[in-house]
Parts: C-alpha cells; sequence; structure tokens
C-alpha cells in the first residue's frame, strides 16, 4: 500500500554562547544522547536535527564519540542535519552580511562534522520578516522551518491547507517553506501516543488536491525531550514516551512514513507561492507587549479560548520581535553596539585578524540575551556578560593595538537624540546627555567586562500572577513538593523561594552610574530601594548639556544642567557639573563634580550621585565582594546596606577577576542597594540578582552664589580568580 501521509520530526538542539559547561554536559545525557540511543533502535524511523553553532562548539571538544553516533545515523540516511545562524542570532536584526556569514559557517561545520551538505535551516525563534528569503537563499539554503501560525496571518487554515511545503520570493530569489504544525508541538510528548496516531490516521484519510501524500511537520525544542523539568521521566523514564511513540509509527507503516525534510523536497513539488508576513510564534509576540497589553492580549485570548471562536484565534497576535528593543533599553543598547562593532569589523582588511573578530562578533550577536520570555533571556547574567565579551574583544581587534581615545557625539540608540560614545585606550564608555547625562556603559577592556551590566527593575506582564497567588495563598514551592503536595497548574503559581513578591520592585529611571539626586530630607536607604523615596530636584533623568574637549591621548566630557531643587516651599535654581578625565592607557578616570546655588538665598540639601557595579554573582562572597575604606571585611554586594564616612570602596569581582575601586574627595554616606527581579523560568518565578548601586550621599550648606566641589575617582585593577 503507498504511502498515504508523511511525518517529518525534527529536533532543534540549542544552548547559548556563554552557558554553564554542567548544563551542556546535563543536555547531552538527559535529551541528546537518548535521543541517539532511540533512533539507533529504530532505524527506519528518519528524523531531523539541528544544532546551534555554540552547542556545538561544546559538542566537538567534549563529547567525540556522541558526534560519531549521530554521523553513522546521518550516513544509513536515517537523519537529516539543518543549518541555521551560526550563534542562533535573530536573523532580521543582523547586518546582511552577517546574515550570510552566520548560515554559511554552520553549513560548512555540518557539512565537515557530519558529512551532509544541509539544504535546509532552522530559523532562531522562528521570527520572520519577508525580507529573510534573499539571505537565506543567497545562503545556498533549499528550505526554512517557520510557525503554522505565519501562515494563519496570512489567511491559511492550519486545520486544512498546511501539510506541505511551499515557496516564498524576494527579489527573484526563492526559498522553501515548512510550516510547523503547533498541534504536533503541543501534542508531542503532551498527549497520548493512541491519540497522536488517530490523529494522524484522520489526517491521512484526506488526499492533497494535487493527489500527492500529505506532510505532517513538527520542529520543536530537543530540550523538551528530557532538560526541562519533569521531561526525563515523561520521555525516558518510567513514562516512556518517545519509545512508545516510534514503536508506534513503525507499526502504523503500511499507511505512515517518517521521512527527512530534504526528501520530501526531492520528491515532491510546493503546494503553491506564499508571502509570510512579520510574525514569530504567538507567545513571542505576546511577551514582547507591554505588561498591561500583555495581561489584556493573555485575557482576550482565554475569552476566546473558552468560546471556542477560532475564527478570532487565529488573527490574534501581539508585537513584533523588534519590540524588545523599545521595551528593554540594555537590549536596545547591545544591538546598536553590536552595529557599531560589526561596522568597524567589516571595514577590516582581510586576513586572521578579521576571521577572529568575525567569528567574535557572530558570537555577541547570540539572541539568548536579546529578548525575555518563558526563560531568563535578558534578565541572564552569564549571556550578558558573553555577548559584551566577545563584542569588546571584536573591537579591540578591528581597532589595532594602542588604539587612541575617540570620541564620536551622534544617535547611537536611535532615539533621535545624541548619545556621547567613547572608545579607545583602557576604557569604552557611553552617556545619554537626554538623560541625566548619565552613564550607561563602562567597559574595561583589558578585562573585556562591561562594568555597568546592570538590569533596570521593571514591571513585567506576568508580576500580577505573583500578587494573586500571594493574596490568595495559592503559591508552590519547592518545599511543598519535598512534601508530597501535588501541584495544581489551574490552581497554583510555581515560586522558588516564599515571600517573593516583596521583591517586585520597579525603578521609575534607568539605571546607570553618575546618576544625579537631591534627596527629600525624609528619605530612607530602604525608601530608595524600593523607590518610594521623594526627589526634590529635576535632575536624575532630564537633559544636561554636553561638551567635549581633546582626544587621542586624553579627552574630558563635561555634562552641565541649570535645574532647580526645592527647599522648603521655594524652588531654588541650581547648576550640576559634572566633568569626566580619561586618559589613553590609565586604568583610572575621574569625574568632578560641581553644585552650584544660582540662588540669592542659603539652600541646605541632601545632594547624592549614584554609580552602580555589574558583577555577576554578586548574591554569593564566594564571587563577589565590597569593602569600605581601608577595611579588610568582605561584605556582599547584595544587601540594603549604610555606611558613614565612606571615602574608599570596592567591589571586587572573583569570576571576571578584576575589582572596581571608587574614592570620594569628600567623605560622604554611602547606601548600598541590590538590583533584584523577579522572572519566570521553567520551573518557576524567581529572584534574580542583576547588580548593585552605591548611592553617595553628602549633606550641602550652600550661601547664595556658593560652590560645592567634590571628586569621584574610579580605577580598576586585576584580582586573583
Amino acid at each position: 500500500m503507498a504511502t498515504s501521509l508523511y511525518l517529518s520530526l525534527v529536533f532543534h538542539n540549542h544552548q547559548p554562547v556563554g552557558q554553564f559547561e554542567h548544563v551542556n554536559e546535563h543536555s547531552v545525557r538527559t535529551a541528546y544522547e537518548p535521543f541517539v540511543d532511540l533512533m539507533e533502535r529504530h532505524p527506519a524511523i528518519k528524523c531531523g536535527v539541528h544544532f546551534t553553532g555554540s552547542l556545538l562548539d561544546y559538542l566537538i571538544e567534549h563529547q567525540q564519540p556522541f558526534l560519531a553516533r549521530v554521523r553513522a545515523l546521518v550516513e544509513r540516511g536515517q537523519l537529516e542535519v539543518l543549518s541555521g545562524g551560526y550563534y542562533e542570532p535573530i536573523l532580521t536584526t543582523l547586518p546582511d552580511e552577517d546574515k550570510l556569514g552566520q548560515i554559511t559557517k554552520l553549513s560548512q561545520a555540518v557539512e565537515d562534522v557530519f558529512g551532509m551538505k544541509p539544504r535546509g535551516m532552522w530559523l532562531a525563534e522562528r521570527v520572520w520578516e519577508p525580507h529573510l528569503v534573499r539571505p537565506i537563499a543567497q545562503a545556498g539554503i533549499d528550505y526554512v522551518i517557520i510557525d503554522d501560525t505565519h501562515f494563519e496571518a496570512a489567511g491559511y487554515n492550519k486545520e486544512r491547507d498546511l501539510f506541505g511545503y511551499f515557496v516564498s520570493e524576494e527579489q527573484g530569489d526563492v526559498v522553501r517553506v515548512f510550516p510547523t504544525l503547533s498541534h504536533l508541538r503541543y501534542a508531542i510528548p503532551w498527549d497520548t501516543v493512541p491519540n497522536l496516531m488517530n490523529w494522524l490516521r484522520e489526517q491521512a484519510s484526506h488526499l492533497l488536491p494535487n493527489g500527492q501524500p500529505k506532510i505532517a511537520f513538527m520542529g520543536d525544542d530537543g530540550e523538551k525531550f528530557g532538560v526541562w523539568p519533569g521531561t526525563w521521566e515523561h520521555n525516558w523514564g518510567g513514562g516512556q514516551y518517545m519509545e512508545t511513540l516510534f514503536t508506534a509509527l513503525e507499526g502504523a507503516g503500511d499507511w505512515l512514513e517518517t521521512i527527512r525534510p530534504c526528501d520530501y523536497v526531492a520528491d515532491y513539488p510546493a503546494l503553491g507561492r506564499v508571502y509570510l508576513p512579520t510574525a514569530s510564534y504567538f507567545e513571542m509576540g505576546q511577551w514582547s507587549l507591554p505588561p498591561e497589553r500583555f495581561r489584556e492580549l493573555k485575557r482576550i485570548k482565554r475569552e476566546f479560548e473558552d468560546q471556542r471562536r477560532e475564527d478570532v484565534l487565529r488573527y490574534l497576535r501581539g508585537s513584533i520581535w523588534r519590540n524588545f528593543m523599545v521595551k528593554y533599553d540594555e537590549v536596545n543598547q547591545m544591538h546598536k553596539r553590536m552595529l557599531v562593532v560589526a561596522e568597524k569589523v567589516h571595514a577590516m582588511a582581510p586576513g586572521p585578524a578579521r576571521d577572529r573578530a568575525l567569528d567574535l562578533l557572530w558570537r555577541a550577536q547570540a539572541n539568548d540575551a536579546y529578548w525575555h520570555g518563558l526563560f531568563g533571556g535578558v534578565y541572564l547574567f552569564n549571556f550578558r556578560i558573553a555577548n559584551y565579551a566577545n563584542l569588546i574583544e571584536a573591537e579591540e581587534l578591528a581597532e589595532g593595538e594602542n588604539p587612541l581615545i575617540a570620541v564620536r557625539e551622534f544617535d547611537f540608540d536611535k532615539d533621535s537624540l545624541p548619545e556621547i560614545v567613547m572608545t579607545g585606550g583602557h576604557f569604552n564608555a557611553i552617556w545619554k546627555p537626554g538623560t541625566g547625562g548619565a552613564m550607561f556603559e563602562l567597559d574595561y577592556r583589558p578585562a573585556r567586562v562591561n562594568l555597568l551590566n546592570i538590569m533596570t527593575r521593571r514591571e513585567e506582564g506576568y508580576h500580577d500572577e505573583i500578587r494573586a497567588a500571594a493574596q490568595s495563598g495559592r503559591y508552590y514551592t519547592p518545599d511543598m513538593a519535598e512534601a508530597g503536595v501535588q501541584y495544581d497548574e489551574h490552581t497554583m503559581v510555581r515560586i522558588k523561594e516564599p515571600g517573593i513578591d516583596q521583591y517586585l520592585l520597579t525603578d521609575w529611571y534607568r539605571r546607570g552610574a553618575f546618576i544625579d539626586h537631591f534627596l527629600r530630607p525624609d528619605a530612607t536607604l530602604d525608601a530608595f530601594y524600593r523607590m518610594w523615596y521623594g526627589e526634590q530636584g529635576d535632575f536624575v533623568n532630564l537633559a544636561y548639556e554636553a561638551e567635549v574637549r581633546g582626544g587621542g591621548k586624553e579627552t574630558t566630557v563635561t555634562f552641565t544642567r541649570d535645574g532647580h531643587v526645592w527647599v522648603g516651599d521655594y524652588h531654588r535654581p541650581i547648576r550640576v557639573t559634572k566633568a569626566f578625565s580619561f586618559q589613553q592607557g590609565s586604568d583610572t578616570f575621574q569625574c568632578a563634580y560641581t553644585v552650584h546655588n544660582l540662588s540669592g538665598a542659603p539652600v541646605d540639601v541632601r545632594f547624592a550621585v549614584e554609580t552602580a557595579t555589574g558583577f555577576d554573582g554578586g548574591q554569593s562572597l564566594d564571587f563577589a565582594h565590597l569593602t569600605i575604606n581601608d577595611e579588610g571585611e568582605r561584605l556582599s554586594l547584595a544587601v540594603q546596606a549604610a555606611y558613614e564616612d565612606v571615602t574608599r570602596h570596592t567591589a571586587s569581582s572573583v569570576l571576571r577577576k578584576v575589582a572596581l575601586t571608587t574614592e570620594l574627595s569628600d567623605p560622604c554616606a554611602l547606601w548600598v542597594v541590590p538590583l533584584e527581579t523577579v522572572t519566570m523560568s521553567e520551573a518557576g518565578f524567581e529572584r534574580g540578582y542583576q547588580g548593585t548601586v552605591t548611592l553617595h550621599v553628602w549633606a550641602l550648606h550652600l550661601e547664595p552664589d556658593g560652590v560645592w566641589q567634590g571628586t569621584i575617582t574610579q580605577s580598576v585593577r586585576a584580582v586573583k580568580g
């Protein structure tokens, strides 16, 4: 009997740039190896697999026997290996030459490691824009995998129209497009095997209009089959889901056949042309929305699901992936830094240095730190650190040895306002004159670390779930799991620690360094930590005038604002000036402050300058610590604390092997507060350390036309790991 239905299963295996090695090892053991074991036990089953370049690098270095087994499956025609962007970038956001370069690099690696020239590719997070057809085709790729969501947005019926592939075109270039069916992505492995087989048989009973066999296509994360919580037991342990599934597929050989996508493309034509809109999967569109719209879309979707209104649901979607660059300033900054570095790297002369710089640039384009959804994404320190380290090193190669200090004033972050960007010497720095003249990046180039790699605390769309659970006592904690309490996904909310709702704090301005405050008399350390304190001035996030002098061996960047401070019932004019001085080759820079009372009356104010430290592991004394003045006691960076008469403090990172020392010309009161966020993860809501804020507070009495001057000096030195 001729095959009535083909089933194509593609497993996408990915570990990010900067992933911990023990996580990679765990993923191999719990998901990737069991899958290969399964394929070897069932030689009649054919599948596709995709390894991102960052995972492949690990496998090449540490898992050669595993790769040999995969290659054997390829050589006997059982397994197809796909290409993609090497470091799993969101292709739409890259310069065109990097789109082409990343795909070509992985295609070559697949051919070298597995002996197969790839015909298809995995598209990271299925973030699609119509212009991608051209660079994908130019990279020698025949087909790409896209969600059925994209097709529904173009008017297709996913229950009827998507059992084949289509051809899309851009400026005459073409690429084939396979829709991965959402029904299969949820059914495998969550529905029962009998139910799945009944669904497949139902599809086999209806032929395509042209008479060719249908193909039911599923592409999904390989980590879903063993790495995600509870999935190892379900798939490979007592549940034995995957063994049961493959056995059932073999038993249906009279009407169902598994097939590699490349073989279906070779044997059967497309169902037609398609022009797909900008889209990703539904959840991605929801995650990229502002919090209030996130909740609104979630509510609306639930209402229409309850009403079984598929005619509405198929057109329901959120924003597009690029909106993450609006939602998170930190994402936008990293992306625009990448574009600046890309311009420098692509201008390099051909040769080994350029090749190395290109690879570092491509590593820094890894998508994981550029967005946030079910997993931590931009909130995960190790991913941000890896991206910045790669950018800094790539830029160093592009600029050559001992570059002079260069300062540019241009619209770096593409918001119509100019930023000041300094590179060269031992430091890179970025200031925003229109946002308090604050510094939002400070790279120490010798250690390839962004010292201001912090995250602002924001409201997220899912935070209301935590508040509601706290009010009704519907938390489900690890202690409850150990006690044997059963989790109910309909009534309970998973959290990793009790009382997590007290950390749902939001900042009303973007966190950075050299942010200027005038605190109300009743402002306290705890109020500042919780953002419940009062400002008397208008300096924190309003515009400063900027002036740049020098360049080359040394430079000075000066910011000035004529603002006002409420003193009692009076609105007094105050001028704040801060002048940053850098020298080429120096590990130290200085910021000289002047606070000038422009009024005809004396003023008494509390002036404060906020700085920050972005060291991962700051929640543990094993990885980072703070010291005050010349005292030797190691203090935590992750607790609220206040210190008096401080003239010097040092934040040290064991992981990054650097220490940042801040020296004050005038003794101050020092407030230390951690930046902690509450985010989603696959195992529940969790608190995450995102950096430490240090607020230097001076009580000033200024006579009419009086001036206070003080200097903040920061220096970096290497420390032992």
